[in-house]
């Protein structure tokens, strides 16, 4: 064993709360993260992948080195968090795999990566069924991830309490980490005499071990505090090497072993603290030219050091409320402040509700369970294996290990609603639904969404509607927004239209098939649809589409064949009727006789037979989901778009002379001009990084225009869709990194951007270009040395452009 006794660690909690649409069990637009699509993928640009190739500078600001911070580091993922990444952020969740394998060989065997209680519930506020399925599912997840079992489990806000220790000791848990605040007293193994522990006392460089009432034990570690509180809330990340001085002086000069480690949300490190990441990285690079220090993960420290303390905790606590685990509970006072009169009194009630929906669900559950002789948690717990595997055959083969072979179509259904408004039912207890400071945000809301999935699916199976008396307990769940009132306004505001069965799938389709052609087969969302028939109409601005498609979904198994006729009468004027199959015969009738009508431009005879086809089963552009809105507002104002960038761009090109005056007498351009020639400006250039192909010499021409008339530049659109140009141009000199004329170009492009002041990210670039020259420069800097080789000097001198104006050192 090494003679060293001084250990650092440092623990990143990465998560997010889940923000699919329970029904689409997809992650819809969200205004707020843009230039991103959604808060995902914003902070997976900005903090989730950065981490997996950080950067480390020298003095002049210039890359030296990037690494992979999860392969030296102690983290935790979210399951959920994992479960969208596999999906939307492919290349990050792979490196954070990679991470995890390569750290088994920095860490004497042991894997940088922790499991997590499964939706970041607050583990002593479930009930005891809730907690075993949370740490069952978050082993299991792990397991299929990472390919080995969990040494540890993160607790959602480190909430901890003596039967949640229990679950995770029984399923072979080794350890979890705890704010030192969390601590009740402590002594040294083989001694009678306790110390006490309340107020941080406790020595957060010893590791402990914890003995519970049933025999079992659990080791403890609990973090630094003032080093973690200076990285989330101080600035500690503003430089890399005080960052790394501070973790360092937390050591005593003490001859026994000793670790130092801190624990805080992953968000820091680049999406809380901008650059965060680089600060961790170089932090981690320079602790390990430390020879006096050593970087540990848990796993590896508890091998080497096990525990020669033991420690009791203080019940029903966590790292982010000085009242245990009432922020989740009752208007403790813990907030994130800033809006004076605000109260969290409506924390206590929306548990209610949801204790409510959660009794519901279970005697339902139960009942219909157990009348397929069945054994309904043990089958829960193991529905963890569905859910990381809805393939057909995977799904087929749980339900007849679990339910045997002669199940029906009908019974197949109804086992996977069940078991899917028990998922719905644990997912609504995710903690952020409680954590801020009103219960009509979007987290509290997301957390009634899960409430109103598991409801739905609960009516589906037992025939009886449990809406009303849900609404009920939201009228008593007080909001601090005057329009609102309660949470039963925002329910009906915002959670109600999102509430989507099967034929709102079918209209969806159907409105959506307006514009787009769908092929024979196709997946919408977590539906796969099946198109029957087909026909479309077009008359100047007007459409039809008249036809049939049989939808199943993918989740639940249900299935319906719909009849569908929709007309576009231009822009986002679109009615239609969506009912289940007709027959064939009455779909005959309609297809004739509306076809006609629409060729007689016959509209009031349409909108006759759409009611007497379908009555009131109509629906319109207001029933597809969000992201087909905006995808269809943007075909249909594409046109008027253009219509007025050519007149604005018009009043740019008629008084450009007169801008230039009002620049050369240092004179302000008036608001009435400035403010559409900034937008003409500004329109211009985003259509010319949009384009297929950037014409240089038109983009430094506007460039210079823009700097000469003193244009405020759109730097959050631009600098964003120039990165994205950047990122796409290197990926493709990646594949054939010989091609010189696609090399030059990307040379003058870069150049151009930064002499128009436009300020891209270029961390994808930067990372691709890395691998290049990993790859290939030393094969040509040898051709170079060996002289006489002028393709090779004049692709060294192209690629040694690129790295500098990528901010790379050669």
């Amino acid at each position: 064993m090494s003679d060293i006794k001084k250990y650092l660690c440092i623990h990143g909690h990465f998560y997010q709360p889940p923000r699919e649409n329970p029904w689409l069990n997809k992650v819809e637009i969200q205004d707020s993260a843009y230039p991103y699509h959604d808060w995902n993928h914003r902070i997976n640009a900005e903090c989730y992948a950065r981490n997996s190739a950080s950067r480390i500078l020298n003095e002049e600001g210039k890359v030296v080195d990037i690494i992979n911070n999860y392969a030296w580091m102690s983290f935790n993922m979210g399951p959920t968090l994992l479960a969208w990444m596999e999906i939307e952020a492919p290349e990050t969740y792979a490196a954070i795999l990679q991470a995890d394998k390569e750290s088994l060989e920095h860490f004497s065997g042991h894997g940088s990566a922790l499991a997590q209680a499964y939706n970041h519930m607050i583990m002593p506020l479930a009930n005891q069924r809730d907690k075993e399925t949370q740490v069952i599912w978050g082993i299991e997840d792990f397991r299929s991830r990472f390919g080995r079992d969990p040494e540890g489990m993160w607790l959602g806000e480190t909430a901890a309490n003596t039967e949640t220790l229990e679950v995770l000791a029984a399923h072979n848990i080794k350890f979890t980490i705890l704010s030192p605040y969390q601590a009740k007293r402590y002594r040294k193994i083989g001694d009678t005499e306790w110390k006490d522990g309340t107020g941080a006392k406790i020595n957060s460089r010893n590791s402990y071990i914890c003995n519970l009432p049933s025999g079992k034990s659990i080791a403890l570690f609990f973090y630094d505090a003032s080093a973690s509180q200076a990285v989330a809330f101080e600035g500690l990340l503003n430089n890399g090497e005080g960052f790394a001085s501070r973790l360092l002086g937390q050591f005593k000069d003490e001859d026994d072993p000793q670790l130092v480690h801190i624990a805080t949300d992953g968000e820091s490190y680049g999406h809380h603290h901008r650059l965060g990441e680089m600060a961790l990285s170089y932090g981690l690079n320079f602790i390990e030219k430390d020879q006096s220090v050593e970087l540990t993960v848990y796993g590896d420290y508890l091998e080497k050091f096990p525990p020669q303390y033991e420690v009791e905790i203080l019940e029903n606590t966590s790292w982010s409320c000085a009242h245990g685990v009432e922020r989740w509970n009752s208007n403790c006072g813990c907030n994130t402040g800033g809006r004076p009169g605000w109260t969290q009194e409506w924390r206590g009630p929306l548990r209610k509700a949801f204790d409510w929906v959660r009794e519901k669900t279970i005697a339902l559950y139960e009942k219909e369970i157990n009348a397929y002789n069945a054994a309904p948690w043990e089958i829960r717990n193991a529905y963890v294996s569905v859910v990381l595997d809805r393939s057909e055959e995977n799904v087929s083969e749980f339900l007849k290990k679990h339910f045997g072979e002669n199940l029906d179509k009908e019974d197949q259904t109804k086992l996977l609603k069940l078991l899917e408004m028990q998922y719905h039912s644990m997912l609504m207890y995710t903690s952020c639904g409680w954590f801020f400071d009103e219960v009509t945000g979007i987290e509290s809301m997301q957390d009634i969404f899960y409430a109103a999935r598991a409801l739905q699916l609960a009516e589906d199976i037992s025939g009886h509607s449990y809406e009303k008396e849900f609404v009920g307990l939201l009228e008593k769940i007080p909001s601090n927004i005057p329009d609102y009132g309660n949470a039963a306004a925002a329910y009906h505001r915002h959670v109600k239209p999102m509430i989507v069965d099967m034929l709102r799938v079918g209209a969806h389709f159907a409105v959506s098939s307006v514009f787009e052609e769908f092929p024979d087969e196709t997946i919408l969302y977590s539906f796969s649809a099946a198109s029957k028939s087909k026909n479309y109409y077009e008359a100047g601005k007007q459409k039809l589409v008249v036809g049939r498609t049989h939808f199943r979904s993918n989740i639940t198994w249900e299935e319906i064949d719909i009849s569908y006729a929709v007309i576009h009468m231009g822009e986002h004027n679109l009615f239609g009727g969506v009912r289940p199959y007709l027959g064939s015969e009455a779909l005959s009738e309609l297809h004739s006789e509306i076809a006609d009508a629409f060729k007689k431009s016959r509209i009031y005879e349409i909108f006759n037979l759409l009611d007497k086809y379908f009555g009131n089963h109509n629906y319109s552009f207001w029933h597809l989901f969000r992201d087909e809105q905006r995808q269809i507002m943007e075909l249909v104002m594409e046109n008027t778009l253009k219509n007025a960038e050519g007149t604005i761009y018009q009043l740019y090109e008629n008084n450009y002379q007169l801008l230039q005056v009002f620049d050369e007498i240092n004179m302000a351009v008036p608001k009435q001009l400035k403010l559409p020639i900034d937008l003409a400006i500004n329109t211009k250039l985003i259509n010319m990084f949009e384009a297929e192909e950037i014409n240089l010499k038109a983009l430094e021409n506007l460039l210079d225009v823009a700097k000469r008339i003193a244009v405020e530049l759109d730097t959050v659109t631009l600098n964003y869709l120039a990165n994205e140009r950047v990122r796409a141009l290197i990926d493709e000199l990646a594949k054939d990194p010989n091609d010189n004329e696609l090399l030059q170009y990307i040379v003058d492009l870069l150049r151009l951007i930064k002499r128009g002041d436009i300020k891209p990210e270029l961390w994808e670039a930067q990372n691709t270009a890395f691998l290049i020259k990993t790859n290939i420069y030393e094969t040509y800097m040898t051709r170079c040395e060996r002289g006489n080789n002028p393709d090779a000097e004049s692709w060294c001198q192209l690629f040694d452009a690129l790295y500098k104006n990528l901010n790379l050192v050669v």
